[in-house]
């Protein structure tokens, strides 16, 4: 890949990836409830979900769902259904106590078993989750579809080639998800400290779930 051509696909995947979407939303959310370090797994699974998408494409399967409307709404309705499953989960999620508080206190921060199994949430179910919300999503590898063949040369190795665009795509991924997104959301952390700004931030990160969710599922 000649250095014009990997500069045009460098400029590009920061262009997507600061594009708001369902794998930005899970970030953030992962970064408040989990905090900056751990919500790397969950930017992993993301990542993860991107190697497969690519793969599909570079097999020629990609074709097959974007040609294939059973399949494609298949996954499509499956990817919408989790997505609202997130975010009727975040949106109903009660406050968690933060460190020192007092939950009897008057106005402290109530807490449940649900509210302490997010706060500790392990690295597998973190990476899972986000392998699932970029899996699920059929107009990722419709978009790939289109995407990638403006970066490769059919008269070369394509093996490297898509090796190349893969390591660009995930590098810069990862970089704008941890380095800008899941920071970003630590700025909100001082509204954590209440109950009303934990149930607020429950509130607006779960309707922006559940408007993905209905937007992958109404949009063709």
């Amino acid at each position: 890949m000649s250095v014009p051509l990997w500069l045009a696909l460098l400029a590009a995947s920061v262009v997507i990836s600061f594009t708001p979407g369902a794998g930005a939303i899970n970030t953030m959310r992962n970064a408040l409830g989990v905090g900056l370090l751990r919500s790397i797994w969950g930017i992993l699974g993301q990542q993860a979900a991107l190697v497969v998408h690519i793969v599909i494409v570079a097999l020629g399967l990609g074709v097959l769902v974007a040609n294939s409307p059973l399949l494609f709404d298949v996954i499509r309705y499956g990817g919408a259904a989790y997505l609202v499953y997130l975010g009727i989960r975040q949106f109903l999620a009660r406050p968690v106590a933060a460190p020192g508080d007092d939950p009897a206190a008057p106005g402290g921060p109530a807490t449940s078993p649900a509210a302490t199994a997010l706060a500790t949430e392990s690295a597998w179910s973190l990476f899972r989750r986000g392998l699932l919300v970029n899996l699920l999503n059929p107009k990722a590898i419709v978009f790939f579809l289109a995407f990638l063949p403006q970066f490769i040369r059919t008269d070369a190795p394509l093996l490297p080639q898509y090796l190349m665009v893969a390591a660009t795509v995930i590098a810069v991924d990862v970089a704008v998800m941890w380095g800008f997104f899941a920071i970003a959301a630590r700025s909100f952390r001082r509204v954590t400290r209440s109950v009303r700004g934990q149930t607020v931030l429950n509130r607006v990160f779960g309707s922006l779930f559940l408007v993905v969710g209905v937007a992958l599922a109404a949009i063709h």
